[in-house]
């Protein structure tokens, strides 16, 4: 039962990946590790483009479907180094120890494009065409803590938005 309890108490119940509490104390760890090794730490956002409009057109069960099938694509599709986290909503926040920001580029553009070509389906229903926007930020270019290395990942997602959804954009350099 303790076991049970601390799973729930690190997991996303819709998506089974790791839930915000446990990427805080993940970035915490990962970062002074990564500092004491003289690495890298890459961080990757990820936000669904139109999910409200999505949610809006298909109802909220399609929405959760959606959340699900990118859900498992991220646990196929990270290295186990790697950490998979719901950030929250239609958020989503990659940890990659070791990946420096060229890497974590790459990796993000990987990602987007895997996102893309899912074919997701709600009942017998195709679901259409999923995008995702990306921000990238990377230790030590754009933070040495995990606020300001989570905040620059979260801007340039933002600036992907804004630049028209559907790409990678990297934090600005400090």
């Amino acid at each position: 039962m303790r076991e049970t309890l601390q799973y729930q108490s690190f997991r996303d119940p819709l998506t089974g990946l790791f839930n915000r509490r446990y990427l805080d104390a993940s970035m915490d760890r990962e970062l002074h590790r990564v500092m004491r090794e003289d690495k890298s730490l890459g961080i990757i956002m990820l936000d669904v483009d139109h999910f409200k409009q999505f949610n809006d057109t298909f109802g909220h069960d399609a929405g959760d479907v959606v959340l699900q099938s990118i859900g498992r694509f991220l646990q196929d599709n990270v290295r186990q180094s790697d950490i998979a986290c719901r950030f929250g909503g239609e958020e989503f926040t990659i940890i990659l120890p070791h990946a420096s920001l060229e890497n974590a580029l790459e990796r993000a553009e990987q990602l987007r494009l895997g996102v893309k070509n899912l074919h997701i389906q709600y009942g017998n229903q195709p679901l259409g065409l999923i995008t995702v926007s990306l921000g990238v930020a990377a230790f030590p270019h754009h933070g040495e803590n995990p606020k300001d290395l989570l905040q620059n990942a979260d801007s340039a997602l933002y600036k992907a938005k804004e630049q028209g959804r559907d790409r990678v954009i990297s934090a600005n350099l400090i």
